[in-house]
């Protein structure tokens, strides 16, 4: 389960975030989580909460957004959800794409409360 690794480096990225911007408080950490990116969401989702436990972050709530996994067809130029047509193209069934969306884990935003 690689994802506690992720999590934690996800925790030092906003902790030195805030430091660096004297931020004291941090509300909620809004989360990208791309359907391609090898993270499962409800791993890290279970995981935030002990990740978190005893730091400036353990009152701060997790918001994760899934990132539907896009691509196009090299054959066709069809646009089309990989995960949803097991990675083939849904209008002419090539296996031969370009992702276009969903390989990647990021921070979207940090709410600091006013």
């Amino acid at each position: 389960m690689h994802e506690i690794g992720i999590v934690k480096s996800m925790c030092k990225t906003v902790l030195d975030y805030a430091r660096e911007n004297n931020v004291t408080h941090v509300g909620e950490i809004v989360c990208e989580i791309g359907e391609l990116s090898l993270v499962i969401p409800e791993y890290v989702e279970e995981l935030y909460p002990t990740v978190v436990a005893g730091t400036e972050l353990a009152d701060t709530k997790l918001i994760i957004q899934v990132i539907p996994g896009m691509a196009e067809c090299d054959d066709c130029d069809e646009i089309f959800n990989v995960i949803e047509n097991k990675g083939y193209c849904p209008n002419c069934g090539s296996f031969d794409k370009s992702v276009l969306s969903g390989l990647d884990f990021n921070i979207k935003e940090i709410h600091v409360p006013e």
